[in-house]
């Protein structure tokens, strides 16, 4: 399949009232495994870099040119997207890259700020064919910031998509990134009158900390394109861990970095499932079928 926009995923799966799964890569393991869990749904996915993965890398070029060719060579629609951008220049870097959208993130900002650099961004996106989302109202824990309580208002949700142009609108509604457990309570009232005021799709950011039925629910609702980072983390990082008990001898890595991106790559399959409100069937991949010839 062709690398596809973030804009077809998100347009379609809106269109459709399902959910579509953004997921968060940092190395190679990830983005394959990202990528055969949504070819074994049969579903399309959005494979996401955020600013802290390319300055784990040192640059964009490397991992986002690895991005793009894993894309490229998918038996399913993947869509390439840089996710929580502060800076201009890394924007414009993903652009000339080839990336299909950016996520800027200027929330950090008052409102006029944000209103002003978020505005700026879009333009030169629009200019290049490249889709874009941004984020209003504080999601909470984000880089230290611990806001549990922070909503985001739709009449000034709508204002601000207007006054910006942008394609998508991440909001504030319960969910909190980095979250090692799954159990935040949304405000599903409100991404109701949301989605009835904002003209463009949702996000939810934080998804990790959501539990399936709520990510359901989400969805119905009214979110469209779900973020999810640190469950994948929490997946891999344990199936590492159990290889490792189990063969302490091994120090070939593909053994057992083999052993996380299969579980990943089950977690992604069971997870787009859930947000296209029906249910897959978990399917067990072993450490041997990821290293095959």
């Amino acid at each position: 399949m062709p690398l596809v926009g973030t804009g077809e995923i998100v347009g379609a799966a809106a269109a459709a009232r399902h959910g579509c799964g953004a997921f968060n890569a940092i190395q190679l393991e990830h983005l394959t495994a990202i990528i055969d869990g949504a070819a074994a749904a049969e579903a399309p996915v959005i494979v996401q870099l955020s600013q802290n993965a390319v300055k784990y890398h040192g640059s964009l070029a490397p991992v986002g040119a690895a991005a793009l060719a894993a894309a490229r060579e998918a038996a399913t629609p993947v869509a390439v997207h840089l996710d929580h951008a502060e800076s201009a220049d890394l924007v414009r870097e993903a652009v000339a890259l080839g990336f299909g959208s950016v996520m800027f993130d200027a929330s950090k900002l008052d409102y006029t700020d944000n209103v002003r650099a978020t505005r700026e961004v879009a333009a030169y996106c629009h200019d290049h064919g490249v889709w874009v989302e941004a984020e209003l109202g504080e999601v909470g824990g984000k880089d230290g910031v611990h806001a549990p309580g922070a909503r985001t208002d739709p009449d000034e949700a709508a204002q601000f998509v207007a006054s910006t142009g942008v394609d998508a609108l991440a909001v504030a509604v319960g969910s909190s990134h980095a979250m090692l457990t799954r159990d935040a309570a949304l405000d599903f009232e409100l991404i109701a009158r949301l989605r009835e005021t904002v003209p463009v799709p949702l996000v939810l950011h934080g998804s990790s900390g959501v539990p399936d039925d709520g990510l359901a629910e989400a969805v119905r609702a009214g979110m469209t394109k779900i973020n999810i980072a640190t469950q994948l983390n929490k997946v891999f990082t344990a199936a590492v861990a159990e290889d490792w008990r189990a063969h302490p001898e091994r120090v070939d890595p593909r053994k057992y970095l083999g052993a996380g991106r299969a579980a990943v790559a089950v977690e992604v399959r069971r997870l787009l499932g859930v947000l296209k409100l029906d249910h897959v069937e978990p399917v067990k991949v072993t450490i041997e079928q990821t290293l095959r010839d």
